[in-house]
């Protein structure tokens, strides 16, 4: 009796059409309406006749978006797209989903070949020195900072300097609270806005040290200086705060990401500013003046007026 083997069953590869390519969109955009997120496209006038036959006679069909040889996107044809202008409606996508699906059509549509120039791998001990080297600058100039309050403005600047350093208290709860992860542009953000903390606390000492010249008292000069002082802090916050909201926007396309640290704890620093600039040193400036007021007046260059 002669046995014969099984046969294996010949596996056809299924070969897809390719429709159109990235070289063919016009326009890439990012919309919602109340239906959820869209992405609008506009394609290019050689391509949008042969989209619009394709489109016509496979109504109900899946058109599956191919990028690097992945899958990314595979929406329902719903009806004929003439005119080369159409939209691929995402549902219940999150913005950040809608907005990466996006950005891959956009950049999918670059007609540059993407090959690897050079490869550098950077080891942990050299990111570990940049932040070591970058928290040792920044005591360096909140020092000189907060020497320079204390030189300049006297007893007013020995107050400026505990509101600073309960500013950088806050904000270092803050961000363990967050929880905020400090990078290199972190640093650099929270640095830059505990140097930028002390700009409020300058512009009411040189208001009040106007106001004690002109004869008021120190609790009078107290109050109109926070009062005149107000509105050109507010508006140099509400400046800062809307280039960080930029940043921070701009911070999530590719290549920007390290934007997004530095716009994010810049922001938290200024609204912290704030609250220390104007409650914080107005608080313990009222102590001062109710506990040791009679004495400054007799020493007025503590006042440095």
């Amino acid at each position: 009796m002669t046995e014969t083997a099984p046969t294996t069953p010949t596996v056809t590869p299924v070969v897809y059409e390719t429709i159109l390519t990235g070289a063919d969109l016009d326009q890439v955009g990012l919309d919602r309406d109340n239906m959820g997120y869209f992405i609008p496209f506009r394609l290019k006038p050689e391509a949008a006749g042969k989209f619009a036959q394709y489109t016509a006679s496979h109504v109900g069909q899946y058109l599956c978006i191919v990028l690097d040889k992945e899958v990314i996107s595979c929406p329902q044809i719903q009806e004929a797209i003439p005119g080369g202008s159409g939209q691929i409606t995402l549902g219940n996508a999150t913005y950040q989903e809608a907005r990466g699906l996006a950005i891959q059509l956009h950049y999918g549509a670059l007609p540059v070949p993407l090959r690897v120039e050079t490869a550098t791998t950077v080891g942990p001990t050299l990111g570990e020195i940049s932040v070591e080297k970058s928290v040792r600058a920044g005591i360096i100039g909140l020092s000189i900072v907060l020497l320079f309050m204390l030189v300049y403005y006297r007893a007013l600047g020995g107050v400026a300097d505990l509101a600073l350093l309960l500013y950088a208290a806050l904000n270092l709860a803050l961000y363990k609270l967050a929880p905020v992860t400090l990078t290199l542009p972190g640093i650099a953000g929270f640095l830059l806005s505990a140097g930028m903390a002390v700009d409020a606390n300058i512009l009411v000492f040189e208001r009040m040290k106007e106001e004690i010249r002109a004869g008021r008292s120190l609790r009078a000069a107290l109050e109109t200086g926070f009062n005149r002082a107000w509105t050109s802090i507010r508006d140099s916050q509400i400046s800062i705060l809307i280039a960080c909201a930029v940043l921070y926007f701009f911070g999530t396309n590719f290549g920007a990401s390290m934007v997004k640290g530095f716009a994010l704890t810049l922001a938290i620093g200024t609204m912290i500013n704030l609250f220390t600039a104007i409650v914080v040193t107005r608080t313990f400036l009222r102590t001062l003046f109710r506990l040791a007021g009679n004495w400054l007046r007799t020493r007025r260059w503590l006042l440095s007026v």
